[in-house]
């Protein structure tokens, strides 16, 4: 089963019919799990979603997992910045997982997943929302980031470089511009080979919820066949990443505790008109005892280790704060 919503859109979709379509496709991080639905989308409204006997979760823990203390991650991002001193890179993202049994949550009960999907999109209108369960696989999440969207009449190909984040009432420093700038000309050369013409904006405040980033939109023709090629080129973005690509992912490979699965990955939504694909961030995986949240966050010379660890506990936030949990009665 799966419930999504576009971003500024208030229809909510499941995927319904034959399994020879995949109109949607979930990639992980590395690229090494691949979850589809095939068939086409379909309308739910609120009723029908809260309605709905959403299948038990069935994953267990991780038996590799290994939880991490604010001690032990503020000494984690320490060595990280150590790291992208001596070696000299704009930026490298440092991601953790927040785990809580279900025992640790208020109302200590089930997950209510009907009504914990509709709180997302209430919270965040301007994000791409999703649930899915799928096998040992029961994901939810809510972001706004942007890897691409391909409109099949006009081949405009959009796509933004989104990074730096703030809680919404405070002032971005060095920090979060020294950031955000590498992403941006990441994205700017990945596309200028596949496009003679690019459009690329201002950089403008984006808010999301309780925190904010900085963004730049891009725009450009490209040739459908061309499209899956540069999708593949552009992830993982210096956004979820870092730069050097291929350097920075053997680096994140040495310094998180455990694997991102579908975290930071992305998801590919098919429709008659488009083709859009989104980076897989404030999200949340289910087991049968507990859910992990997932945050990170771009770690470069300038970081501050305990404001990162205050930045990923916003982020965790997104999915933690609207999760409906039924009374233990």
């Amino acid at each position: 089963m799966i419930f999504l919503k576009f971003p500024f859109q208030p229809e909510i979709f499941t995927v319904q019919g034959p399994e020879n379509e995949f109109p949607v496709k979930l990639v992980s991080f590395d690229e090494t799990e691949t979850v589809r639905f095939g068939g086409k989308l379909m309308r739910l409204s609120n009723d029908e979603i809260l309605s709905s006997t959403f299948p038990r979760v069935t994953g267990g823990p991780d038996p590799y997992f290994r939880s991490e203390s604010k001690e032990e991650y503020l000494e984690r991002v320490a060595k990280v910045i150590q790291f992208v001193r001596k070696n000299e890179i704009p930026k490298l993202v440092l991601s953790r997982q927040k785990y809580l049994p279900y025992s640790k949550l208020s109302g200590s009960g089930e997950i209510d997943f009907g009504r914990s999907f509709l709180n997302l999109c209430r919270s965040y209108p301007n994000a791409f929302v999703y649930l899915f369960n799928k096998g040992p696989h029961c994901w939810m999440g809510a972001f706004s980031e942007l890897l691409g969207r391909f409109n099949k009449k006009t081949s405009v190909f959009e796509t933004m470089s989104l990074a730096g984040t703030l809680p919404l009432e405070e002032d971005w420093t060095d920090k979060e511009t020294e950031e955000q700038r590498p992403v941006t000309l990441y994205i700017a050369e990945t596309v200028q080979k596949y496009s003679s013409e690019i459009w690329i904006s201002e950089t403008y405040d984006h808010h999301s919820g309780n925190i904010k980033h900085l963004r730049t939109d891009f725009k450009a023709k490209v040739k459908k066949h061309d499209l899956e090629a540069l999708i593949a080129e552009l992830h993982p973005t210096p956004a979820v990443c870092g730069i050097p690509k291929d350097f920075c992912q053997k680096a994140i490979a040495a310094f998180e505790k455990n694997p991102r699965s579908f975290y930071s990955g992305y998801i590919r939504v098919e429709t008659e008109s488009e083709i859009q694909y989104f980076v897989n961030l404030r999200c949340a995986r289910f087991t049968a005892s507990g859910v992990h949240l997932y945050a990170g966050g771009g770690i470069n010379a300038k970081s501050n280790p305990e404001k990162e660890w205050q930045e990923t506990e916003l982020k965790a936030g997104a999915v933690l704060n609207n999760l409906a949990v039924t009374d233990a009665t």
